[in-house]
């Protein structure tokens, strides 16, 4: 299978601030996700990085895993959150992952 992973920046790209309170962000990308049909999980973390001019930013960044996606779609939902989020770019990647289910019988009636 391949996870897909997209990192969006909270960072507005004119301003290069954050806008609107994390929790805000994270209702649009579920919003996203869903319009799509696709299933999926995800994190808020820190992260930093330099512009091509060598400007340094660190902001607050929404990961989101896509698990089995189709390509197209992936690609969509990147392209929905840039332009959402008014972002420069966002960063996708893909990784082959081994999957299982663990099952236990909880006799649940």
């Amino acid at each position: 299978m391949i996870e897909t992973k997209i990192y969006v920046g909270l960072n507005d790209a004119t301003t290069k601030q954050q806008k609107h309170n994390t929790e805000t962000y994270i209702g649009i990308m579920k919003y996203v996700c869903k319009s799509h049909h696709v299933p999926f999980s995800f994190s808020v973390t820190e992260g930093g990085y330099f512009h091509e001019n060598g400007d340094y930013t660190q902001e607050q960044t929404l990961v989101l895993s896509l698990i089995d996606a189709d390509k197209q779609i992936a690609e969509a939902i990147a392209k929905d959150l840039c332009a959402f989020f008014h972002q420069e770019s966002v960063m996708v990647t893909e990784s082959v992952i081994n999957v299982s289910f663990i099952k236990d019988d909880l006799n649940l009636k």
